[in-house]
């Protein structure tokens, strides 16, 4: 079967002008005549005063001359014979007042003979015939007296490119670059007036992108329906035959880092179609009516260039949930969502502009705006799971030189929760990893740190701890490891490092689940909650005395704990109760603490009781295994003091331990192993 031809590209640059054009030549040739007429032919005249020229005509030096509108040139000839009817003793009284100034005007051309050949040349012989231009002054008899002296005279009037030059093209010039240099100035002080209502799209070029949908991994879902939407900008006719219509409206959500606004780009590079783009905040200003007005002006310029797709970035800035506000700022957002209301499902058709949006806040957005019609489809970009993980690490490790022992899968597994920017990151950080220790390649070593670096934070080897606080450092973090050891659903351990890291921890335990969990077991939350409790049980058995230490563990396993009993129904006593509401998004998973009560104050009692009683349970298990394996909890210890860094290899064969990594991989529990 064949396969159906491609639409051409629309090219979406715009036109340069063509400097080769021979309309081009015209212009640029009158400008080359007038410098010629008005400039270089000047160079060969000697200007006199006007008196001068009187006196030159008087005794009938002048041969001929020009007379122009604003001056007068022509030849003068100081060897010419004085007509006759000349006195004698006119003659001499002439040559007496002229001598002194030829001689004073020679004295001065002598002086500039080295700086000038040819003036210097000209000066030194004044009774040669040279040619003069004098500046013309209101004279009614000069016709007259050139007539009776026989000279040779003609007018001139000024010429068509002259004129047309200094009395038109000049000024014009003189105002168009005056005025841009204004209009430079204050767009650069601030935006213009008239430019307020204006929309701040910018035309994307398919070129400018340089992504495709190969180039997006870990959101196969999303990229599918994104797919759908391409697909009928290219070939509409196929889904229109059916009767099918495309949404007007797709809304990617999802946390921070999962990739929708490179979806975004993954679109514009294929649809081959005008894509406009913007930000949410674009629209928002400080005058009532201007985000409005930017809207209208958005979709007429979609319109324009319809069929065009629209994305708009963050749209919680303009779509949050309407209400009764007091203030112009929020009056002004609720008048910009209104418009994009009507501008996306109102009265008039808006046929072949698909609106793509993106926003990690869905909670907070118009319900009107969500409504079919509007945004039909809504696209989850979740975290990708280990197979999306080591997919996006692959579409990242383009154009990076890899060692032979890099594991890519390894790496996905290791790294649950990251984001799609977080492997960028963690991939990013290897590279330079390598680069510092000038390697050619990057190694497993090298990402492996990199994880580390983007989980714990970077080493700080400038903080040095003494030998006691280093001590209680390592036994605090070796009972975290053993804890989470000989508790059968805590997750496995990765790495134990007395090496502070970040901005406050001065060591940790690095605990990695083999799979993803997209739920957890009572009995996880308990083992996850005493294994937090583990560092501080150490402390306590080991040195009988507590520190700070364990504020961090203190804090998540208190709102984990909270969390069981308030949101999740794990109490006994308080029950099936919710008691409780997050006061952040949908997608800020975290275990924080920060909740909205949602119950009485009796409840609230139940709760805290609850709460220290889960806590306390946990603390006692936790002393207990430690106690129960005070020999481990010592050899650990000291060897983590010599290496200040222990993998789990190491750390699961000093305490006797053989796992086998296809059973972990797989998911099951390892049983402890017995006492030693």
């Amino acid at each position: 079967m064949n396969q159906r031809e491609q639409p051409p590209k629309r090219d979406l640059m715009p036109k340069t002008p063509r400097w080769n054009s021979p309309l081009w030549y015209l212009p640029i040739m009158l400008l080359l005549l007038w410098i010629w007429q008005s400039t270089v032919s000047q160079f060969s005249f000697r200007t006199i005063p006007y008196s001068e020229f009187k006196d030159y005509l008087k005794h009938g030096k002048v041969k001929e001359c020009v007379v122009k509108e604003d001056t007068i040139e022509g030849k003068i000839d100081p060897t010419a014979p004085e007509p006759a009817g000349n006195t004698n003793s006119a003659v001499a009284a002439s040559e007496d007042r002229l001598k002194p100034e030829l001689q004073a005007g020679a004295q001065k051309r002598n002086e500039g003979m080295k700086t000038n050949a040819a003036s210097a040349a000209q000066a030194a012989a004044p009774n040669k015939p040279f040619l003069f231009k004098t500046i013309r002054i209101e004279d009614p008899k000069l016709a007259e007296e050139l007539q009776a002296a026989g000279v040779k005279y003609s007018g001139e009037r000024p010429g068509l490119i002259s004129q047309f030059l200094l009395s038109w093209m000049v000024p014009l010039g003189i105002m168009v670059l005056l005025w841009s240099f204004i209009g430079r100035r204050i767009s650069g002080a601030g935006e213009s007036i008239l430019s307020f209502g204006k929309s701040r799209a910018r035309l994307v070029p398919q070129a400018e992108t340089g992504v495709a949908f190969n180039d997006v991994a870990g959101c196969e879902e999303a990229k599918y329906e994104l797919q759908e939407v391409v697909d009928f900008l290219k070939h509409p006719h196929r889904y229109k035959s059916i009767g099918a219509n495309i949404p007007k409206g797709v809304l990617l959500i999802g946390p921070p880092g999962t990739g929708k606004t490179l979806l975004a780009k993954a679109v514009a590079g294929e649809a081959h179609v005008p894509f406009f783009s913007l930000s949410g905040s674009d629209f928002v200003e400080m005058f009532v009516g201007v985000g409005a007005a930017r809207v209208r002006d958005l979709f007429q310029q979609a319109k324009a260039k319809a069929p065009c797709i629209v994305f708009i970035d963050e749209l919680d800035a303009i779509g949050r949930q309407r209400g009764v506000h007091v203030g112009a700022v929020n009056d002004e957002r609720e008048q910009t969502l209104n418009q994009l209301l009507v501008e996306m499902d109102g009265f008039a058709a808006n046929a072949g502009v698909i609106v793509l949006a993106a926003t990690n806040r869905p909670d907070v957005l118009d319900r009107a705006l969500l409504r079919p019609g509007r945004f039909d489809r809504q696209v989850v970009v979740d975290a990708p799971d280990i197979d999306g993980r080591e997919a996006i690490l692959k579409v990242h490790a383009r154009g990076k030189p890899l060692g032979a022992d890099v594991d890519l899968k390894r790496i996905a597994q290791a790294t649950p929760g990251f984001s799609g920017a977080d492997l960028a990151n963690a991939l990013n950080e290897a590279a330079l990893l390598a680069a510092r220790r000038h390697a050619h390649k990057i190694s497993q070593k090298d990402l492996e740190e990199a994880v580390e670096k983007v989980v714990a934070g970077p080493e700080r080897k400038s903080r040095r701890l003494n030998e006691q606080e280093k001590r209680r450092v390592a036994y605090h973090e070796v009972g975290h490891a053993l804890v989470a050891a000989y508790s059968k659903y805590a997750d496995p351990v990765h790495k134990i490092s007395i090496i502070p890291r970040g901005r406050a921890a001065l060591g940790y335990t690095l605990q990695l689940p083999a799979d993803d969990h997209f739920l957890m077991t009572r009995s996880q939350l308990l083992d996850r909650i005493r294994g937090m409790l583990g560092g501080r049980a150490a402390e306590q058995i080991v040195l009988n005395e507590i520190t700070t230490g364990a504020e961090n563990d203190l804090e998540q396993a208190t709102a984990l704990a909270r969390q069981m009993v308030c949101l999740f129904g794990m109490s006994e006593t308080v029950g099936l109760v919710r008691c409780a509401q997050r006061q952040n998004g949908l997608f800020w998973h975290g275990g924080d603490g920060t909740f909205q009560r949602d119950c009485s104050e009796k409840t609230a009692e139940e709760i805290d009781a609850e709460v220290k009683e889960i806590l306390d349970r946990s603390y006692g298990e936790a002393k207990g295994i430690l106690e129960q394996h005070r020999d481990q909890l010592d050899l650990v210890t000291a060897e983590l003091l010599k290496t200040e860094s222990l993998d789990a290899k190491t750390f699961n064969r000093l305490i006797g331990r053989q796992i086998d990594n296809a059973e972990v991989r797989k998911g099951h529990p390892v049983e402890p192993a017995p006492p030693t």
